[in-house]
């Protein structure tokens, strides 16, 4: 495969015009600048004209819950197979799928369903890749647990840590705790060897944040939600997380968990370097409004916004690329930045940028292309493999 007359995002961060060929699901060449004139093909190479169009890596998501009636949580590799359907026809081709807070049996339930998937099904064409699992609970605060379910939220438990990373073949990239909860400092000095840490659902004030951030953790959840806000008496995780240059954080653009000048102003704050655009998709994400489902709990979808019936928000029903967009429409993030903070930062954090990310020579063949005109999909090509957006 081949394409050409592209304007090309690459690893550097910038476009140039370009040809990128393909084999075997990976980037065999890029050819830019005098090369492009002496560029041939080979006779019955599939060849994709990017006229007009930028050429962009596939985007990776690594907090989502679900979407077409799916949910990780219902710890099947058809959900699985679903969710990461739909997520490659939106431009999404690297997941993490993220549990909720339930008992171990069921989360290890789920993570048997991940490691399986991850054996069998991975290849699937048109399918995103499933590389893990991000862990959303059940180490939280009940204070802070949003739209979480109280009823099996438990203090930090190593050994039960170990047996469900255990059961996914450890592929938990991602696991969220609150560092004020019981054991959660010693938690940290052991999990961290096994993934990276995220403060998520807390009430932990500056001092405790910045103690867990030099112990190891890593990662912040879904910035300003279900956390204290920031103020210049009490900085709390947004102040400690800012100040620590191997923290990053994850926002969710999609116009209704942050207003959009504050997702601004923590792009000024982090940076592209750092920010991480996230969904946190449910399984009402591409479907009607309507009554659905998060982790046990009933949920009100009205156009972006998923509520709880106690008006709590309970993650989003809009997919990455489109809280990218709305990122650079609405919140005045430019372009190359916003794609930067929905691809390479991500994969960086969870550890898969070795593999995709960014468009490079030997990473997966992911791409999305996109009319420069409207910025809306003409085609995503998932592994090597072409399919309409």
């Amino acid at each position: 495969m081949k394409i050409i007359n592209g304007s090309v995002f690459l690893e550097d961060g910038k476009f140039q015009q370009a040809t990128v060929a393909c084999m075997d699901g990976k980037i065999t060449e890029i050819t830019t600048g005098d090369a492009l004139s002496a560029n041939s093909s080979e006779a019955g190479e599939e060849i994709i004209d990017a006229t007009d169009c930028y050429v962009i890596p596939g985007l990776c998501d690594i907090h989502l819950h679900g979407c077409m009636s799916y949910d990780a949580c219902d710890g099947t590799r058809e959900a699985l197979k679903e969710m990461a359907k739909y997520e490659a026809t939106h431009g999404v081709t690297s997941i993490l799928p993220t549990t909720m807070t339930y008992p171990e049996d069921t989360l290890t339930t789920i993570a048997n369903a991940v490691r399986d998937y991850r054996i069998y099904d991975n290849d699937t064409p048109g399918h995103a890749t499933i590389h893990g699992i991000n862990m959303e609970g059940p180490f939280i605060s009940p204070e802070k647990k949003g739209a979480q379910n109280p009823k099996y939220i438990q203090r930090c438990d190593i050994n039960m840590f170990h047996r469900i990373n255990l059961a996914s073949g450890g592929a938990v990239r991602l696991c969220d705790i609150a560092p004020e909860m019981d054991g959660a400092m010693e938690f940290i000095d052991e999990a961290r060897k096994e993934t990276r840490i995220s403060i998520a659902h807390t009430t932990a004030d500056y001092d405790t944040c910045k103690q867990a951030f030099d112990r190891g953790a890593r990662h912040l959840t879904h910035l300003f939600n279900a956390m204290p806000p920031f103020s210049h008496r009490a900085p709390g995780p947004i102040g400690a997380a800012a100040e620590n240059e191997n923290v990053t954080p994850e926002i969710i653009c999609d116009g209704i968990h942050v207003y959009p000048a504050a997702v601004n102003l923590m792009y000024k704050v982090f940076g592209p370097e750092r920010l991480i655009m996230i969904s946190d998709s449910m399984r009402a994400t591409g479907l009607p409004d309507g009554e659905y489902e998060l982790g046990g709990q009933p949920v009100t979808v009205k156009g972006r916004l998923a509520t709880l019936h106690d008006g709590t928000i309970a993650g989003s029903a809009t997919n990455l690329y489109d809280c990218m967009i709305t990122a650079i429409k609405e919140m005045h993030i430019p372009l190359e930045d916003a794609i930067l903070c929905a691809s390479r930062n991500p994969a960086k954090a969870v550890g898969i940028y070795h593999t995709v990310g960014s468009i490079a020579l030997g990473k997966q063949a992911d791409f999305v292309i996109i009319n420069k005109s409207d910025l809306m999909i003409k085609a995503v090509i998932v592994r090597g493999q072409y399919g309409k957006g």
